[in-house]
């Protein structure tokens, strides 16, 4: 078996929780997710069975989609809405529409963030969330991270009470803490803020629409069409250019050899090759002899 599942993960599971259940329902230990989504929150969460583990860290660096509620007015320990308070502010606010975008604007494009306490991130090669059950707050290096868009999702021009909650939607790169962004927003406006709620909706090429629940994928395991809900490994690898072998290359690639630099290579950091449309190789520039490609991944029985 063999393919990518998209999976909606429901609010109270982990990312491991998925698996571990997945592997019981679909008798197969072969499978991997693509990027931690946090108990509380619900989202996209595409994984990777079979042959298709070999591209899963293609679709955790591949950018992620998330829609989520800010609130204004308080900000907790885990910058979520699962947080004890760190600082409340009760004051009647007003915030203008125009003051938000501004806000907005500043936060789009490559920015710094520092991991929060409670991620999974490690340090001296503990996870940060272990440090801060302790109550030991530790020094954590910052990191650049894109957000190529960030809309205000919300139709007001005035936002106002003593506590204002907003919902934005960010098409960000890997690595972004939403949470973090949420804290982010309320410094610029002059306010503790936290993320109230968070859903993930697309995951590189995977969006909600293409997504099935646990108990739908338990239901076409008992009724023996689990293999209908998998999307192919050559919908993650749609990014990339696909070039059809001809005959004189086939047997070089399907040995995975070194070939002549591919002029498609030159615009591109990865190409396909191809049989009848089935990905056979992941071909990328060799790093330390110019003018020449090496196969990054090979799919020999995927045709």
């Amino acid at each position: 078996m063999d393919g990518i599942l998209p999976l909606w993960k429901e609010s109270g599971l982990t990312s491991h929780d998925c698996i571990v259940q997945l592997r019981k329902i679909l008798k197969t230990k072969k499978i991997g997710h693509t990027g931690t989504l946090d108990p509380g929150v619900e989202g996209v969460l595409p994984i990777c069975i079979g042959q298709a583990t070999k591209i899963s860290e293609y679709l955790m660096d591949a950018g992620k989609t998330y829609e989520a509620y800010v609130s204004i007015g308080r900000s907790t320990t885990t910058e979520d809405a699962e947080g004890e308070t760190v600082e409340e502010d009760a004051t009647y606010k007003r915030i203008t529409r125009d003051q938000l975008l501004k806000v907005l604007s500043k936060l789009t494009g490559e920015i710094e963030q520092i991991p929060p306490m409670y991620s999974a991130v490690k340090v001296k090669g503990v996870k940060l969330y272990e440090y801060a059950r302790k109550g030991i707050e530790i020094e954590r290096p910052s990191r650049k991270v894109t957000i190529y868009k960030l809309e205000l999702l919300d139709e007001r021009e005035l936002f106002e009470g003593q506590e204002i909650k907003f919902k934005i939607r960010v098409k960000c790169s890997k690595g972004t803490y939403i949470r973090t962004l949420a804290v982010k927003i309320g410094e610029l406006l002059g306010y503790p803020s936290h993320m109230a709620s968070l859903v993930r909706t697309a995951s590189g090429n995977f969006t909600k629409q293409d997504c099935v629940t646990l108990r739908e994928v338990e239901k076409a395991a008992e009724e023996g069409r689990v293999r209908q809900l998998l999307l192919p490994i050559e919908k993650a690898l749609s990014a990339y250019p696909f070039i059809e072998m001809d005959a004189s290359m086939e047997k070089k690639i399907c040995n995975g050899q070194i070939l002549k630099l591919h002029s498609l290579l030159k615009k591109n950091d990865k190409i396909v090759f191809c049989r009848n449309g089935k990905a056979i190789a992941v071909y990328t520039k060799h790093p330390e002899k110019p003018g020449l490609m090496k196969p990054e991944k090979m799919f020999p029985n995927n045709f």
